[in-house]
């Protein structure tokens, strides 16, 4: 077990939250609620957090949610869900509901920028590629995050990956599934893009199909963007269609090569795998975003 202070860490997704304490990168209490309406679910999450506070205490609170948030401190509505697909979410004021009752010195992100961090800190980037890494999700939606010499990338926003537009294979027909923009990154290869590329759920489709290298095609657009404008060292490409599909890696991989035909000289046939990867903390990813929230919310402003 490490040593160190117990953290409490919020993992907000559309489908479901990771409630949990951690000391250091071990997780020791976790529970999962549905994701339902923000009055429910982060009450639950709330009713949690307080029983634990006054049970054990906990030193700070990381909070890794799924987006868009307003994540500028000087903003009014700092800490609120900015317009999404979610039902009922836009608005919703997730730091306000999680962090008003607890004394203690907390942070938020989105949950990409977290797991970037984490796997920064724990996971692929403890192997030395840790001053610019870039994780991405692709499931319900498809995100990405920044870990940038320890920290999470922000400007005016977060980054919005999902909402690139990228390059169409030429004999692709599929018009997008994105209700914003139709045939965004997000549009073309998120698990209800899938579904309405594919006619079936992205799991029952045969690895066979032909249809999947449009999917790849897709994506080594997104890593090939990524890699020309951030020269990250590694790509990290988790989620439910990122990590489910044996093989649509591999053919990824073999696209970046490609449509980068030798332009970057650190992305070779030899490298590849090492820069397009899954995460090294696999689905802990996200869990442990929010418990590296919430020590970099620790060391900033100990209690």
């Amino acid at each position: 077990m490490t040593a160190g202070p117990l953290v409490a860490g919020v993992e907000l997704g559309g489908t479901k939250v990771v409630v949990l304490r951690a000391r250091g990168r071990d997780i020791v209490d976790r529970v999962t609620i549905p994701t339902t309406t923000p009055g429910d679910t982060l009450g639950q999450a709330r009713q949690l957090l307080a029983g634990w506070q006054a049970d054990h205490g906990f030193a700070a609170l990381g909070i890794a949610s799924f987006g868009p948030l307003r994540l500028d401190r000087a903003a009014t509505d700092f800490g609120h869900m900015l317009p999404t697909p979610k039902p009922h979410w836009t608005g919703a004021d997730i730091w306000g509901a999680l962090t008003a009752a607890l004394a203690c010195p907390a942070a938020i992100d989105t949950d990409v920028n977290g797991a970037a961090l984490a796997e920064a800190r724990w996971g692929a980037g403890a192997q030395g590629h840790s001053d610019c890494l870039c994780y991405l999700t692709i499931g319900t939606g498809l995100g990405g995050g920044f870990a940038i010499h320890g920290r999470p990338l922000h400007g005016a926003m977060h980054p919005e990956l999902g909402h690139i537009l990228v390059r169409r294979a030429p004999d692709d027909p599929f018009a997008g599934a994105c209700r914003f923009h139709g045939d965004c990154i997000e549009g073309l290869v998120s698990g209800p893009a899938l579904a309405a590329r594919f006619g079936v759920a992205g799991d029952a489709i045969a690895a066979d199909d032909p249809r999947w290298d449009h999917v790849a095609h897709d994506i080594a657009q997104l890593v090939g963007t990524i890699l020309l404008t951030t020269a990250a060292r590694q790509v990290l490409i988790g989620g439910g269609v990122g990590m489910g599909r044996a093989g649509l890696l591999d053919r990824v991989r073999d696209r970046v090569l490609a449509q980068l035909n030798g332009y970057l000289p650190f992305v070779t046939a030899e490298t590849i795998a090492q820069i397009v990867r899954p995460p090294a903390l696999r689905d802990q990813a996200g869990p442990l975003g929010a418990v590296a929230l919430a020590l970099d919310a620790l060391e900033h402003d100990p209690c």
